[in-house]
């Protein structure tokens, strides 16, 4: 064989193996940057959800459906924080918020929720619904699903809608409470306060319709109610309710042009006599209409104050405080940011009549 031949062989054998070591430490240089990447090898660098649960609510399974669905997002493990009986809430959130928590989701009822919004209305960071109770009733009014997986993943995926909030003072306490869904006095807070959770676990949403069966015919008082500063009106009352949101559990719509984001409260005066009187106004709530009783009034304000004769039982968002005398609100315009299905922004109800004042009793 030429010679020539032979060294040719040589260099380009020599040649070929040059070429495959570079290419092989090329790779080798390239996975080891991959592996350096911070966003692959720091998971504390991404986004932080915080979870404030009721341990009470909380199903077996949940929390590890929760993180299983926030990793697979490409956010961090979420921080879990139990309430308690002693802090229902706000302090779990707070505590959330102060560690860097992007979205904080209030998994468990309405009270939760309302502990949570406590502490996020006015901070910009935004709430996520994870509903465990048996009303749940924000989280219909924006369309949040009841699963925990998917409602989870609209915490870190959706729309971000800013919402109306409530805030009371009860008697001479200082202290400003949030609600959400609806506070007031009289049978309604009856109604929370003899619904144990016994009952719930074992019946659902009916024990509230069980308890209320029960306290429908008791006595009425006389409330005085004044509105954004006017003279109050006096009248005769079985329940004053002020709501931010105005369908009950069940679907049933006891205030027809409630909307949580329209900078107003709205508030509902019932005071029938005897049964004929119920279902008269039972029949108006279902029918959604603001007309079908004389005892059944409605007004919309910017704050109220609601005077009783005599101590009543009063409940913020389905969570009973006891009796009281004076309830003073006022609403919040568009403080707490929640997170709701991406799409079109759902309406809380269907629009109604646009007069303030309708079905004023004698």
């Amino acid at each position: 064989m030429n010679p020539w031949w032979v060294l040719a062989l040589v260099v380009a054998v020599v040649v070929l193996l040059a070429v495959v070591l570079g290419v092989v430490l090329y790779l080798r240089r390239r996975g080891a940057s991959t592996t350096d990447d911070p966003l692959q090898a720091e998971p504390e660098d991404r986004p932080v959800p915080a979870v404030v649960a009721n341990p009470i609510r909380v199903e077996p399974g949940t929390r590890a459906r929760i993180t299983a669905t926030c990793t697979s997002l490409g956010w961090a493990e979420p921080l879990w924080l139990e309430t308690t009986v002693d802090d229902p809430g706000t302090g779990q959130a707070r505590a959330a918020v102060e560690q860097g928590a992007d979205v904080v989701l209030a998994c468990g009822g309405d009270g939760t929720v309302r502990s949570v919004a406590q502490a996020l209305a006015g901070t910009g960071v935004a709430m996520g619904l994870v509903p465990m109770g048996t009303g749940n009733l924000l989280a219909k009014a924006v369309g949040v699903p009841s699963d925990p997986a998917a409602a989870t993943r609209v915490a870190l995926t959706g729309d971000d809608r800013t919402i109306d909030v409530g805030r009371i003072r009860v008697d001479d306490d200082e202290e400003e409470r949030v609600f959400l869904v609806m506070a007031g006095t009289g049978l309604d807070a009856v109604v929370m306060e003899n619904t144990g959770e016994a009952m719930k676990a074992r019946v659902g949403r009916l024990a509230y319709f069980i308890s209320g069966f029960g306290a429908m015919f008791g006595p009425q008082t006389r409330v005085t109610v004044a509105f954004d500063g006017a003279p109050a009106v006096r009248r005769r009352s079985r329940t004053v309710v002020v709501g931010n949101i105005g369908t009950l559990i069940g679907g049933l719509v006891l205030m027809p042009e409630a909307t949580f984001d329209d900078g107003r409260l709205d508030i509902v005066n019932v005071a029938p006599k005897g049964l004929v009187g119920w279902v008269a106004v039972l029949m108006r709530v279902i029918t959604r209409r603001r007309r079908g009783h004389r005892r059944i009034e409605h007004w919309q304000a910017t704050s109220v104050i609601i005077t009783t004769e005599t101590p009543q039982a009063a409940q913020i968002d389905g969570d009973p405080i006891g009796e009281v005398s004076v309830l003073s609100v006022r609403v919040d315009p568009g403080v707490l940011v929640v997170r709701i299905p991406a799409g079109p922004e759902p309406l809380a109800l269907p629009p109604g009549p646009s007069a303030a004042v309708a079905d004023q009793a004698p």
